[in-house]
């Protein structure tokens, strides 16, 4: 039967009690675990212990890239491909190269954001484990779920079982791969 057991969710009944036990579930040593909520809940993030997003890197690396992506492109138009000279004024200005690397930065850093988006979280996932839960539509609506993975190291069948009912979990179900 462990051969098919993806992990464990538990259910809970408020933000209040699913604070408790992702700081539970954290404090036990697990590694490789889950929170779903219908809504966002203030302070998860540290109650999980998670670090920083990298996201933001994915951003800050495309937004350099549009705004250099911009002057270049301007420089090379007025001064290489098609040199006008008009009214006296230079063939490279970055006054004139603003707009347009400022439009070219937005556009490069929305496209960063969702490309590291993507790849950190390993979208597209069309199917997971947790989605044959019996409780789990009520994710959306009123119910609090964590979920434990079994390739988590510190995972036992009977153990994380008991550590869930422990920590105040209801309806724990078993995920089927």
């Amino acid at each position: 039967m462990s051969e098919h057991i993806h992990g464990y969710l538990a259910a809970f009944d408020s933000p209040a009690d699913i604070m408790h036990a992702a700081e539970r579930v954290r404090d036990a040593g697990f590694q490789r675990w889950d929170v779903h909520t219908p809504f966002p809940v203030h302070g998860m993030d540290s109650a999980m212990g998670l670090r920083r997003s990298r996201v933001q890197r994915f951003t800050l690396l495309g937004g350099i890239t549009g705004f250099t992506t911009g002057m270049l492109m301007i420089w090379f138009m007025n001064g290489i491909d098609y040199p006008l000279m008009v009214g006296g004024k230079p063939m490279f200005s970055p006054m004139f190269a603003f707009p347009v690397s400022y439009e070219l930065t937005i556009l490069f850093s929305a496209f960063g954001t969702l490309g590291g988006m993507a790849l950190l979280n390993c979208l597209p996932m069309h199917y997971h484990p947790v989605m044959k839960a019996v409780h789990w539509p009520r994710a959306t609506d009123d119910r609090f779920f964590v979920a434990i993975d079994a390739d988590d190291p510190q995972f036992d069948l009977i153990r994380t079982r008991a550590f869930l009912r422990e920590i105040g979990g209801k309806d724990i179900a078993a995920l089927e791969t």
